[in-house]
């Protein structure tokens, strides 16, 4: 079996979410926008699909390197690219090699028709998830005050999520950053969900030491979960300073470059407590193994960052803690429950109880809707 064809498949959908000038996602008014679905066909007729992939970058770096090649050879068509992306960094992003290699995988699961935790030695089918809220904003109603993030707290509990996290204000609100609106934030909400909720906050990512430890602080005194990355990950040895001064775990690094390498350097350093990876910030399934691996080696706990399929597999093969999956972003006025058109049925379902049930489908378990993607091609 080899690869035959790799294209990209852009369609249209109306959007309720809008970016602000940093990138952060807000509720908006509705508008037009744009997905990609990635293909690879095989010349059995086999194929594989992720949504996500620059068109021009599958062309003309992406389509040259896979054709011809056999798709079960995930490992080695992965460190082909990675290899690439050393004089490609403008273009060939670790989001690219997450989108071929979700595609990959989901074709070798259609290929022998299984999940894809399945092929990765399966250890559960279902994840605890926590809230995840969107950025917080000037809205009224929406997550503009601490109270507001109380109120929101108190309607996913409601909803069955056994734990939430805050994404505090970010710029570029005017006023913020603030840790000391960020920390009234988090004590409302523990206020008003109580003891048993496990509760984390992910705040502005450019605090000062100072700034990050009376955040940290104030959060072992409410019975906080974890505080994710408070100041810039390029500062290994600030990470190290704050791991000693708190008792609260510091989860970290997220987004910081250099994949499982990166995450090696920081557990040797004990720069964080909870080390975290997903497939966006690794560059797929195959990098984001390694990384659970790692850390399982170390005895230190990994958290997957973001949600989707991907990360749900790999959760879902995981004997060693990551505990739980993270659902968002979520706000107020945002359905998150709504089942987006270009799909049959959420890849996420999540029951009364906050857990997350896997697809059992072949390969991730996408259940696409071409009828709608046909129906609203661009180009």
């Amino acid at each position: 079996m080899k690869i035959a064809e790799v294209k990209t498949i852009r369609f249209m959908y109306m959007s309720q979410t809008v970016r602000d000038t940093d990138g952060h996602g807000h509720p908006g008014p509705e508008h037009e926008a744009v997905q990609t679905l990635l293909k690879i066909e095989t010349d059995e007729g086999i194929e594989g699909y992720s949504f996500g992939g620059n068109p021009q970058v599958v062309a003309n770096t992406i389509k040259p390197a896979l054709i011809g090649e056999d798709p079960l050879y995930r490992e080695r068509i992965w460190q082909d690219l990675k290899e690439r992306q050393r004089l490609n960094l403008g273009t060939l992003s670790d989001g690219i090699l997450c989108a071929v290699d979700l595609a990959l995988w989901d074709l070798a699961g259609r290929c022998v028709n299984l999940p894809v935790h399945k092929l990765l030695g399966a250890f559960r089918d279902k994840v605890p998830a926590y809230a995840s809220t969107m950025c917080g904003d000037d809205m009224k109603g929406g997550l503009d005050t601490p109270e507001a993030y109380a109120e929101f707290a108190l309607a996913c509990k409601e909803r069955g999520y056994p734990a939430f996290k805050l994404h505090t204000w970010q710029p570029p609100i005017p006023w913020a950053p603030d840790p000391k609106k960020d920390v009234a934030a988090c004590k409302a909400v523990r206020d008003a969900v109580g003891e048993e909720m496990d509760l984390m906050l992910d705040p502005f990512h450019y605090y000062s030491r100072e700034e990050s430890l009376y955040i940290g602080k104030a959060l072992e005194e409410l019975g906080y979960y974890w505080i994710e990355e408070p100041m810039d990950e390029h500062s290994i040895s600030s990470y190290v300073w704050l791991t000693e001064q708190l008792s609260i775990p510091v989860v970290g690094p997220e987004t910081a470059e250099g994949k499982m390498y990166t995450r090696a350097e920081w557990i040797r350093a004990h720069a964080s407590d909870i080390s975290r990876g997903g497939v966006r910030d690794l560059g797929g399934i195959t990098p984001l193994v390694k990384t659970a691996h790692l850390c399982e080696s170390f005895g230190v706990r990994m958290e997957v960052h973001g949600g989707g399929p991907g990360n749900l597999h790999v959760l879902c093969a995981m004997g060693f803690p990551g505990q739980y999956y993270e659902r968002g972003l979520l706000h107020p006025f945002i359905d998150y429950d709504a089942v987006p058109p270009w799909l049959n049925e959420l890849p996420d379902p999540m029951d009364d109880q906050g857990f997350v049930h896997v697809s059992e489908k072949p390969g991730l378990g996408l259940d696409i809707n071409f009828d709608y993607i046909d129906a609203n091609l661009v180009d």
